[in-house]
């Protein structure tokens, strides 16, 4: 596993033009040194390019189309995207499954344009309380990845996976430890047995309700490669904190890592 923490803000549809030089200032003036990028929405991506381009803060979208450029009203194409400078790009955020009804054959083929745009895709996955609560986890994880590993194989090694239960998705409520561990491990065995991979070169990032307050005991646990924040990715001193706290856990030792 990569030993930088990485940490993704989810602004979904917030933000705004001033909000983004803010973090640029303060990113400029005190970066705490780990790998980290604000996924913003499309009208708000030439104001992260223009402010984040001369800071360590990279930047990317919420989502992007399955198809290439042509006759599709209202879509944007990873090739639009990564232009903008772009770096990662979310694909199958559990709103946009719930929402828009979006199928894990759709997911694979965004992953797929994603990838040929050379944008790095963070694809969601996670179950809901009902599904948790009726031992079904595992189950709706394997479905939810199974065609990325058939279409992609080893090629999963360039994507990262972000497991947010939905349940916990805004509720204030966190996966406990031992959930986070049990759950990234289902998903990097079904990585690993499924695609030929190797656990070490998997990024498996948790997402749901993290804060500063939280994200320095979820990141120390070992299967932990970073984290997807929400609503905490809008303040500036927030985000800093948890970027703070991925950079401190990326420093220390194996032999300090979460068992």
């Amino acid at each position: 596993m990569n030993a930088n923490k990485l940490v993704i803000g989810n602004w979904k549809m917030n933000g705004s033009s001033a909000r983004v030089r803010a973090f640029a200032e303060l990113a400029a003036r005190d970066w705490p040194g780990c790998e980290a990028a604000l996924c913003v929405p499309y009208p708000l991506l030439h104001a992260a390019q223009a402010a984040f381009g001369v800071t360590p803060l990279r930047w990317g979208a919420q989502d992007c189309s399955a198809e290439g450029d042509g006759a599709f009203t209202g879509e944007v194409s990873a090739r639009m995207i990564r232009e903008l400078g772009a770096r990662y790009v979310i694909v199958g955020h559990s709103e946009r499954r719930a929402g828009h009804a979006e199928t894990d054959g759709q997911i694979v083929g965004k992953v797929q344009r994603a990838l040929s745009a050379g944008l790095t895709p963070i694809v969601c996955v996670g179950e809901k309380a009902e599904e948790r609560d009726g031992n079904q986890t595992a189950m709706v994880l394997r479905r939810q990845l199974l065609q990325l590993v058939r279409i992609l194989g080893t090629g999963l090694a360039s994507i990262v996976i972000a497991y947010e239960p939905v349940w916990a998705i805004g509720s204030g409520n966190t996966a406990t430890p031992g959930m986070i561990d049990d759950t990234h491990g289902c998903i990097a065995d079904i990585l690993t047995m499924q695609a030929g991979l190797q656990a070490a070169s998997l990024r498996i990032l948790y997402g749901g309700s993290v804060n500063p307050r939280n994200a320095h005991a979820i990141l120390s646990r070992k299967l932990v490669a970073g984290v997807l924040v929400g609503s905490a990715s809008l303040a500036p001193a927030d985000f800093m904190e948890i970027c703070r706290a991925a950079s401190h856990c990326a420093r220390k030792p194996a032999s300090e890592a979460a068992a």
